[in-house]
């Protein structure tokens, strides 16, 4: 039975049922991401946050494709506690890859997109940026999107946001008295060093016609972290 911190809580459209859970292995450093998916309700109920510890055993699915391969089916499992914000920095620091590109690998068209006949053999990737290259914004559709420049100095815009917490927080945040977006912003800018998880859609047409798996940012992480609300790993 192997231990797995939990690092990733995405969500899907409003409204959808399940939340995408990805987890990495404190013993060999293996992200996996548990199918079926839980439920938005499982998470409520047993308490499950980023930097949660879960024990159990996951099987790579026969049928994971390329970029998915982090597909695991997984039998009994037991949420037995929490690491400290130290330890999960340091889970995060394991799995960084130095460049957006060097994750994904060489069909990453540089931009935001894998190919649907991609070489690519994972789907979710680490990548630390500095404060300084690091934005959020709401775009004309009332979605929130991220800028940032990664290690390697290549920028990439308009990236949506799917961390469940982070959207959670938003929501409740009094807009009267604060732009939740300026609120953020100065949050991370005052942070020494932001840690983004960075994964891939299932497949998915766009309306030009580019076909593959889309860039989304599947958890933000800043240390020291202030807004405890996102966020819940033990201090």
């Amino acid at each position: 039975m192997g231990k797995y911190i939990v690092t990733d809580l995405t969500r899907f459209k409003e409204g959808k049922a399940e939340v995408c859970t990805a987890l990495i292995s404190e013993d060999s450093g293996q992200c996996v991401r548990p199918i079926p998916y839980f439920t938005f309700e499982q998470m409520r109920k047993y308490g499950v946050i980023p930097g949660a510890v879960i024990e159990g055993d996951f099987t790579p699915a026969a049928i994971a494709g390329k970029p998915h391969r982090e597909d695991c089916s997984y039998g009994t499992l037991q949420l037995t506690g929490a690491v400290s914000a130290s330890d999960f920095r340091a889970v995060l620091q394991r799995s960084i890859s130095n460049s957006v590109k060097e994750g994904f690998g060489s069909d990453f068209d540089g931009i935001k997109l894998l190919p649907i006949d991609t070489k690519a053999e994972r789907s979710i990737i680490t990548v630390k940026v500095g404060p300084d290259c690091f934005k959020v914004e709401k775009d004309r559709f009332e979605n929130y999107k991220v800028h940032f420049r990664d290690s390697s100095g290549v920028s990439y815009r308009y990236i949506p946001i799917t961390d469940l917490g982070f959207h959670q927080y938003l929501k409740g945040v009094d807009a009267s008295s604060m732009n939740p977006v300026d609120e953020v912003n100065s949050h991370f800018k005052e942070s020494h060093e932001i840690y983004l998880r960075l994964g891939v859609s299932r497949a998915h047409q766009s309306q030009d016609g580019r076909n593959g798996y889309w860039m989304q940012v599947n958890g933000i992480y800043s240390f020291p972290d202030r807004l405890d609300k996102i966020r819940g790993y033990a201090p």
